[in-house]
């Protein structure tokens, strides 16, 4: 036995006392304690040291999607999964991509000649850094232009920040545009940008939200240095996905299917250069600047008062030309096939590509998942054999517009709707110590439940108790945009969850690596097979209950908190608005359907009284409860997102919106809608309680 598997071992004794001391959720009581017992022996079988080494093979080299590196990684997937014993399937597409970062230039031209950086430094610390491979910044979906022009400073580049230069009378036409990363996804500042008229967009990452204003900065501390800068995708269109096939997966275009593309000059793409820089070629810029005082709130962290504008004496060149065609994505998926009902799936997810080394982001996840693909394969190799099937999946493309997972769930719409039990995605899952998570309602309790099964590393306490705190239970958050479960969960319906340990991050600089990962992320390296048996207890949960074990009864104590925070929304612009009164009332009767639902199950469950033939229509019926909010007409600010309950913020691209067709009408201070939406969301939320009654009707 590996000196590493002693602590699993007390681990795993552990966890099996806290699985006695509570029910587990979906299981009658004749198949709790082979549950148990399986769930012991995978606790005992993970072998902590494998994160390791498969987090070092596969971050060794940059792996942006579409280079031969990329390619080396997907080879080592397909490897560590077939020798792991699953049945391993390669998914390859040809999407519309950047090739390469392409050419870029920065200087300034007056009042003095002067080239800037646009590369990380070179530290002797840090020996991955000079890694003859690595890229200089660059955003993915630039425009390409060779421009000299004066400098507008636009804060964080959101939509408010040009509504107030606006406002200030600052015209940003014909200018290039500087702006600062945070407040919102990146390609929104580009079109924003091109909105109001500006030539270019230079954007950086600001030291007084990430760099010596926080603390030390890297590589003494884990804030970005003067020559960090952040890389990451423009694309911005009103799907997710491959630019060119939205609803449509994006299949090789030498493939029997043929598949409708559009034209790149139909999407609307940038058309105007954008590319990133450090603070520290930054400051070059903006202590040159000679207009107006920047409003409060705008000032940023370097030294020196920032202004609204660079003056005529003050010329900029920005030259970016990036080349775009079609690149070949692969999603590699290794599957455990269920041994009872293969054709109901718990899918696992996490992109492997990385604008650098990706050594926290995303590949903390992929290694743990890899990981875990081992410990399965050894459990089934001993008789341990769940249920379900459990799904791997690897995807491709991800940082380019969360495309490789969006072009699979396009490909497999139908089936997904059918068979996917859940979807648990794990970008990033172990790129620190703070373990968190964002959800659907059904399938909170089921992670906060796995949780308590795990014990935390260096502790006497479980994962659950440190993730905790002081409160009576986690805070668990929305699922917002960003990452691999928006098509699963906003366009199709799968419940879903995204989660991991999150820490410190040099988020898309290159030096995201293994250095940093040692020396700042986890210098134990225990996080790794710690989040490996929380993921690995959930899944088998999901994969082995008799029940399928979604607390039915947290959409209505969910619904009724997204409804209180909307109307409070509306009412901010319109204080005569009364409420959204069908839509609170179709929650008060789907209330009842929902807590009766969830104590009829659970004695059910009790008694021994159901039989397989029954359990599996219930379980048929249980896969279709979060169908209710999937509405083909889809939002109005992009029909492929089809979720009434959630889709991220299309003004911001990253965070959360519940209720997102009301939220639309609540940024746009419009109230023409409220009806509608009243409408259709009490239609959605009685269709639930008619789906939910449908189970009850089962028992």
């Amino acid at each position: 036995m590996k000196k590493q598997l002693y602590p699993l071992l007390l681990a795993g004794f552990f966890s099996f006392g806290s699985l006695h001391a509570q029910s587990l959720d979906g299981f009658k009581q004749s198949s709790l304690e082979k549950q148990q017992l399986m769930e012991t022996k995978f606790l005992q079988t993970v072998d902590f040291s494998a994160f390791r080494k498969h987090l070092e093979k596969i971050t060794s080299d940059p792996h942006p999607a579409g280079t031969v590196a990329n390619e080396k990684v997907k080879d080592y997937m397909v490897e560590t999964m077939k020798k792991a014993g699953l049945d391993v399937k390669v998914y390859p597409y040809d999407v519309y991509l950047p090739i390469g970062a392409g050419e870029s230039l920065i200087e300034l031209v007056t009042p003095i000649r002067m080239p800037l950086n646009q590369q990380e430094n070179i530290l002797a610390e840090d020996p991955y850094s000079a890694h003859k491979d690595l890229w200089k910044g660059w955003n993915a979906f630039t425009g390409n232009g060779d421009i000299t022009a004066e400098v507008v400073y636009a804060n964080y580049g959101t939509k408010a920040d040009f509504e107030r230069l606006k406002e200030l009378g600052i015209d940003v036409k014909g200018k290039i545009v500087l702006a600062r990363y945070g407040g919102n996804f990146r390609g929104f500042k580009a079109k924003f940008a091109e909105q109001h008229g500006a030539a270019g967009l230079i954007i950086f990452t600001d030291p007084g939200d990430s760099g010596y204003m926080r603390g030390l900065v890297y590589p003494d501390g884990i804030f970005y240095n003067e020559s960090s800068i952040q890389r990451g995708s423009l694309l911005t269109v009103d799907w997710t996905g491959d630019a060119l096939t939205p609803f449509e997966p994006a299949l090789p275009l030498d493939s029997k299917t043929k598949v409708n593309r559009l034209k790149p000059e139909e999407v609307g793409l940038h058309t105007i250069p954008v590319t990133p820089i450090s603070y520290g070629s930054a400051k070059e810029i903006i202590g040159r600047m000679t207009g107006r005082p920047v409003p409060a709130g705008w000032q940023g962290g370097l030294p020196y008062t920032y202004r609204l504008e660079g003056g005529p004496d003050l010329q900029v060149r920005l030259k970016v030309h990036q080349d775009k065609g079609f690149v070949r994505a692969n999603n590699v998926i290794g599957t455990v096939k269920g041994s009872e009902f293969p054709d109901e799936w718990v899918i696992l997810g996490c992109h492997y590509d990385a604008w650098s080394f990706g050594s926290t982001d995303p590949n903390s996840g992929t290694a743990m998942l890899l990981s875990l693909s081992e410990t399965l394969g050894k459990m089934v190799a001993e008789g341990y054999k769940p249920s379900r099937s459990i799904m791997i999946a690897h995807w491709d493309a991800e940082e380019h517009g969360v495309i490789g997972s969006t072009e699979w769930v396009e490909q497999f719409r139908e089936d997904l709707k059918a068979k996917a039990v859940a979807y648990i995605n794990l970008d990033a899952a172990v790129s620190g110590r703070n373990f968190g998570a964002s959800s659907s309602p059904t399938l909170k309790k089921v992670i906060m439940d796995a949780a308590k099964a795990v014990s935390f590393p260096d502790s006497a306490k479980t994962v659950y108790e440190v993730w905790s705190g002081r409160r009576d239970e986690p805070t668990i958050g929305n699922l917002g945009g960003g990452s691999d479960h928006i098509a699963f969960y906003m366009h199709v319906g799968v419940p879903s969850i995204s989660g991991g340990a999150s820490g410190p991050t040099l988020y898309h600089t290159n030096y995201d690596n293994l250095h940093f990962y040692e020396k700042f992320a986890d210098p134990s390296f225990k996080m790794g097979g710690t989040v490996e048996q929380l993921v690995g207890i959930m899944s088998l949960r999901l994969a082995n209950a008799d029940i399928i074990p979604y607390q039915v009864s947290r959409y209505a104590k969910d619904l009724d908190g997204h409804f209180t925070s909307s109307e409070r929304g509306v009412k901010n612009f319109n204080p005569t608005f009364l409420g959204f009164e069908q839509s609170r009332a179709a929650i008060a009767s789907m209330k009842n359907a929902a807590e009766s639902l969830d104590q009829q199950l659970a004695a059910a469950l009790i008694s021994n009284q159901l039989d397989n033939k029954k359990a599996q229509r219930i379980n048929q019926a249980m896969l279709a409860l979060e169908k209710a909010f999937i509405d083909p007409k889809g939002m109005y600010f992009g029909s492929w997102y089809r979720s009434l309950y959630a889709a991220n913020d299309p003004f911001s691209g990253y965070a959360s919106w519940i209720l997102p067709g009301i939220q639309y009408e609540i940024e746009l201070k419009s109230s023409e809608r409220l009806e509608e939406w009243d409408t259709r969301y009490a239609n959605a939320i009685k269709d639930l309680q008619q789906r939910i009654e449908k189970v009850a009707a089962l028992l």
